[in-house]
């Protein structure tokens, strides 16, 4: 589990450096776990210590919002005056990703033919 972790920070570490080096206008641990994505479909496969790292990372998913969650509580006042804003672009942001979700996979149960692979 310790090289699934190393090898997601590594990425994440790739990317930053990458974005700060070219100044590119995306954030860093993004252009990491493209990268990442990219050399995963390069080789085909997940290597079995990533897959563990990211799993346990996936079952504690809930306590990496708790940060997110009280920076938002610092600016109550502002959700307070543009409740609207946020309630549509969350409605609104929900939605795409449900519409998107279902599209692809409508799009890979045809390319399957149905088959689960």
């Amino acid at each position: 589990m310790v090289y699934g972790f190393t090898a997601l920070l590594v990425f994440q570490l790739l990317g930053e450096a990458l974005v700060q080096g070219l100044g590119l206008p995306l954030p860093g641990p993004l252009l990491g776990m493209l990268l990442l994505f990219a050399a995963l479909a390069w080789r085909g496969s997940v290597p079995e210590p990533l897959r563990e790292g990211a799993g346990a990372l996936l079952q504690h998913l809930m306590l990496l919002f708790i940060p997110a969650v009280a920076g938002v509580m610092l600016h109550v006042e502002r959700i307070r005056s543009e409740w609207l804003a946020f309630a549509l672009a969350g409605i609104g942001g929900a939605a795409v990703t449900m519409a998107v979700t279902a599209l692809t996979l409508r799009w890979m149960i045809r390319r399957t033919g149905g088959r689960s692979e």
